[in-house]
């Protein structure tokens, strides 16, 4: 059996020039990694798990399987193209980039509320999308079924018509306390980019967006007239429409009532609420890039995102591969070869961000371990003192 971690038994990948792909990769050292890092000079570097045998022992190993891993996410704009319009595909700018900034929000805040996880790495994919490294030991040790039930709690956005799903809401259209507290995170979000994405510029596209979310007996009481104001003015407007209609209504519950009292929600939801892939989630056996590799297409370096923060985070403004080797050329030239290092370098509040992580992660997991030790001394004292007992008896 392999012990709990250890570079030995965690796999990695490299990806080559050419696009040639190696898996199972694992190396007894750090050295030997760096040595090969050196020599292959890969393009691409993920992890995977940590497994019972050392990954590049895969082939002449029984019953070779994934024993741990860290729970990810990865939220990739471009499953969010349906709804921008200032961008689309690998291209982000200040406008649509508001998508990611929510998704770090929501889904850090349900993962430390509703699950109480702690130790939770953001960090910036180099191009268009984030990636999520949830690292508690009790997250990385959870089964495939229970990472599948993580991700179906914090998924809405799916399915064949890909609308959004908010399961049973309560009476009067009341939403699960999650949802809940996630609309109030999105709402900002959503009223920020209704003028910049022209969600709601004209009524031809407010009735397009009725035409999806409503039943058909009432989008005529609903549609907003006024194409001279602005697309906030006639959302406030809608919002409105759909108080009257309500009030009106009273306990009503039918389908077309039902379709009005959630209304607001699912737009908010359908536009802005976190998108995953819910794959990289569920198996063990996937991997995912590596924090600090060199994005090959943008040259970009994949930094991690203190989530406390994610406002003020701008995906243009991030280190770039040709910026640090200028940096270290410059450090070098002034004769001080001790400033040669990523501390000279853009890097350097990335670095000492991610090494606080690190730092607090071991020690919160060392002392996991020893509160775990004294508990098994205790009941083995317990237990020898009882057996004790029961032979003096």
């Amino acid at each position: 059996m392999a012990p709990a971690d250890g570079l030995k038994f965690r796999e990695m990948s490299f990806t080559l020039k050419d696009d040639i792909y190696i898996r199972y990769l694992s190396y007894l050292t750090k050295e030997a990694l760096k040595n090969d890092l050196v020599g292959k000079c890969p393009v691409k570097i993920d992890i995977g798990a940590v497994y019972n045998a050392p990954p590049n022992m895969h082939t002449s190993v029984q019953n070779f399987h994934p024993l741990h891993k860290e729970l990810v996410f990865d939220i990739d704009m471009t499953d969010y193209d349906d709804i921008r319009s200032c961008c689309s595909g690998a291209a982000v700018c200040d406008k649509c980039w508001v998508l990611m900034t929510a998704a770090i929000k929501v889904v850090d805040t349900t993962l430390r509320h509703d699950f109480g996880f702690k130790h939770i790495m953001w960090v910036f994919s180099g191009r268009r999308g984030v990636h999520c490294w949830v690292c508690d030991p009790r997250a990385r040790k959870l089964s495939h079924d229970q990472r599948a039930s993580i991700v179906d709690f914090l998924s809405l956005y799916g399915g064949k018509d890909k609308k959004v799903n908010l399961g049973q809401t309560g009476a009067g259209g009341a939403l699960h306390p999650t949802l809940q507290r996630a609309y109030e995170q999105l709402l900002p979000f959503f009223e920020e980019m209704i003028d910049t994405q022209g969600w709601f510029d004209n009524k031809d596209k407010i009735d397009k967006l009725l035409e999806s979310y409503l039943d058909p007996s009432v989008r005529g009481e609903l549609s907003v007239d006024d194409d001279d104001q602005p697309g906030l003015v006639k959302w406030g407007e809608l919002q409105d429409k759909v108080k009257s209609y309500l009030s009106k209504q009273g306990k009503k519950y039918t389908h077309a009532v039902q379709s009005v009292r959630t209304l607001l929600a699912r737009l908010v939801f359908g536009h802005v609420y976190p998108r995953l892939d819910v794959n990289v989630s569920k198996h063990l056996n996937h991997l995912l890039k590596s924090p600090f590799c060199v994005h090959p297409k943008t040259g970009k370096v994949c930094v991690p995102i203190d989530p406390k923060q994610a406002a003020g985070f701008d995906p243009h403004d991030v280190p770039h591969v040709v910026q640090l080797h200028e940096e270290l050329n410059t450090a070098a030239a002034s004769g001080d070869l001790s400033k040669s290092n990523w501390k000279s370098t853009s890097l350097a509040p990335f670095i000492e961000y991610f090494r606080e992580f690190v730092t607090q992660l071991s020690n919160d997991s060392r002392d996991a371990q020893l509160r775990a030790q004294q508990m098994q001394a205790k009941q083995g004292a317990a237990q020898a003192q009882q057996q004790h007992q029961d032979i003096a008896w």
